[in-house]
């Protein structure tokens, strides 16, 4: 058979030594450490300038809309830009004007802070006075305690004219009216003048977005032009959907903190819910910081604890409706990014900026993994910041298997399972993993301790899926509410009983399918996922390990109740001439009306459009995955009338 076509062998490969490190991680090092050190020392003017980028951003769906209603490019970014300062001032002057007002209280609210104070300090002192009492029992006599101690030494006597100190006063010099003003205006003007470079670089941000596009493209990406306008829509769509969701989100949080505030009688309410709604774009610790100034409040006001009891529990309700039920809904959506790199760029950026770092760590953060996504060396931004799975579910399950853990390969299965099949996830996940092994296996860096252990696993993961169903759970929970479903109390569609109506039934009522293993490494576990699957559908099958059927023994194998054989193959090695006389060995011993299925999975496709190879094997049908075995096997053994010799055909895709 010289016209057989041969795939070319898979050779062990070597494990070849490690190279040694070369300048570029180094190089990329010491960029790092470079951008770092610049951000540090250039926050003064980054800051500003990163600030009015992220104001455009916030600014430009008004804009869009000004534009819409025919004010013109530079008249609707002034509009939008003296808007935004309108607001600004407007907060600045409503707090302003709150905290003066309430200044004037604070002497009275010292006083009633003082007498809790002093009774805290009393029930402590009592308790401590009773704990000492109690002690004190325990202790021995005071006599006792006198003759235990030695005589103490005679003091010093004291001298007749002792010296007395002298008393020294510390005045600072008068401040001049030059270093009063500069003590008055310096905590004035600096906020100002940032403020004031912040609207004007938005105002030049806003009306030369189509030009500073345009540099940024060139600059970056003019010779992949898809890729960057792809880059930079996403991550303008991204940063102004987490702009604005977060203002809406932190404003209800304002308009609710305010409205409670007011009805628990806490002064000032709108100042509180101000300040709330613009804590609150500090991540984690915004809100919490926000609720400090009220909840002294709250205990100043009275003498009693219930304002602070009320006001507490306003802050915890609104606070966890928002950020537990509301934000995840919102934000998951709309960043992409991990709790952990929220976390951790919070830090970063705290550390580095300061409290506007702080402010600031999320969008920055947001558009480092948009970065990330889309340019290829900085691929590992977007998966140290980003929320999508780092593994995929082939890769996570040869993870757990190779660790030696098929409780967590387990936990995998029932999350898919939710959503997909038995036999989906055995094609998807499964089988694909166990390509990964074998590859693995043929490039020798797995052991056959490290095999015998991921064959033990594997084994453990298919024993504890026996008891899922063929079906999402989604599907299971539809057939359970809806009674009226064919599936329901038919023992062919629930798993329960045989296939009604097949071929090569027996007394008992079952179809006897024999499964036999290729002589691939994990042909074996393959082979019993078949088994498994056939089981749910009401086929007794049996699983036959490749030894079984080699030329000595084959004679020993009971084939007397097979209606069909099922041969797997995870991957075919070497020459297929094995197979060909595998089959040659099982037409000697089965019934002539018998059928043959062998299955080339999980990457089977090119094997079964080999016209040559199907006519030199001789099987009847070819598949590539579990679920076309199991349909493929239950149409044929449905059809009572099975030729004596089926002309060789390949399994519906």
């Amino acid at each position: 058979m010289s016209d057989l076509p041969t795939p070319s062998d898979r050779r062990s490969a070597r494990i070849i030594a490690a190279d040694t490190p070369s300048s570029h991680g180094l190089l990329f090092i010491a960029v790092v450490v470079v951008v770092i050190a610049g951000l540090y020392l250039g926050r003064s003017v980054l800051i500003p300038i990163t600030l009015a980028i992220l104001l455009s951003f916030l600014l430009a769906p008004l804009v869009n809309l000004l534009r819409r209603l025919y004010f013109g490019r530079v008249l609707s970014v002034l509009v939008s830009v003296l808007l935004a300062l309108t607001a600004i001032l407007a907060l600045g002057g409503l707090i302003g004007t709150q905290l003066a007002a309430l200044a004037e209280e604070v002497p009275r609210y010292a006083d009633t802070i003082q007498q809790k104070v002093d009774t805290l300090q009393q029930l402590v002192l009592s308790h401590m006075t009773e704990l000492t009492k109690s002690l004190g029992h325990q202790l021995p006599p005071a006599d006792q305690a006198a003759k235990a101690r030695p005589a103490p030494a005679l003091a010093a006597k004291p001298s007749a004219d002792p010296q007395k100190p002298v008393q020294v006063e510390v005045h600072q010099p008068d401040m001049t009216p030059i270093e009063l003003a500069q003590r008055i205006v310096t905590p004035v003007v600096e906020p100002l003048s940032t403020t004031a470079i912040v609207l004007i670089v938005s105002i030049f941000i806003l009306l030369q977005r189509e030009d500073l596009r345009d540099r940024m493209i060139r600059l970056f990406g003019s010779a992949d032009l898809h890729r960057t306008t792809l880059a930079m829509n996403d991550a303008a769509r991204r940063l102004s959907r987490y702009l604005l969701t977060q203002l809406a989100v932190n404003a209800t949080f304002g308009v609710l903190i305010a409205v409670g505030l007011s009805f628990i009688g806490i002064p000032s309410p709108v100042m509180w819910g101000v300040l709330g709604a613009l804590l609150r774009f500090v991540p984690y610790v915004g809100a919490p910081l926000s609720g400090l100034i009220p909840l002294a409040l709250a205990a100043a006001i009275e003498p009693g604890w219930s304002l602070l009891l009320w006001t507490a529990s306003l802050y915890v309700v609104v606070e966890v409706t928002l950020g537990q039920v509301v934000e995840p809904l919102l934000y998951g959506r709309s960043t992409g990014l991990s709790p952990f790199a929220v976390v951790v760029a919070a830090t970063f950026w705290t550390w580095l900026w300061g409290p506007i770092g702080l402010i600031l760590s999320t969008p920055l953060t947001l558009c480092l993994m948009v970065l990330g996504r889309h340019v290829t060396r900085l691929e590992f931004l977007d998966v140290l910041l980003g929320d999508s799975p780092p593994l995929t579910p082939v890769q996570s399950f040869y993870q757990r298997i190779l660790a030696g853990d098929p409780d967590e390969a387990h936990d995998q299965a029932e999350v898919l399972l939710k959503e997909w099949s038995l036999a989906s996830y055995y094609d998807d996940v499964v089988l694909n993993g166990l390509q990964l092994i074998g590859n693995d296996v043929d490039r020798g860096v797995l052991s056959q301790d490290d095999l015998a252990r991921i064959k033990v696993s594997i084994n453990s993961l298919i024993e504890d899926l026996e008891d899922h169903d063929d079906q999402p759970s989604s599907a299971a929970d539809t057939d359970e509410a809806n009674p009226a479903s064919p599936s329901q109390g038919d023992p062919a569609a629930d798993g329960d009983g045989p296939v009604r109506g097949t071929s090569g039934a027996t007394e008992d009522g079952k179809t006897r399918v024999l499964c036999i293993a290729g002589r691939g490494p994990l042909d074996e576990q393959a082979s019993a996922i078949l088994v498994q699957l056939l089981g749910k559908r009401g086929l007794a099958s049996r699983l036959v390990p490749h030894a079984a059927t080699s030329r000595a023994i084959i004679g020993a194998l009971d084939v007397s109740d097979v209606a069909m054989v099922c041969i797997s193959y995870v991957a075919m090695t070497g020459s297929p001439s094995h197979l060909r006389y595998l089959m040659r060995r099982l037409r000697g011993r089965l019934r002539r009306n018998v059928p043959v299925l062998v299955g080339f999975w999980p990457e089977g496709e090119e094997l079964l459009q080999d016209e040559r190879l199907r006519a030199a094997v001789g099987a009847n049908y070819y598949t590539s995955t579990l679920h076309e075995a199991v349909e493929k096997t239950l149409q044929v053994l449905q059809d009572t009338d099975i030729p004596e010799r089926s002309r060789p055909m390949v399994a519906a895709m």
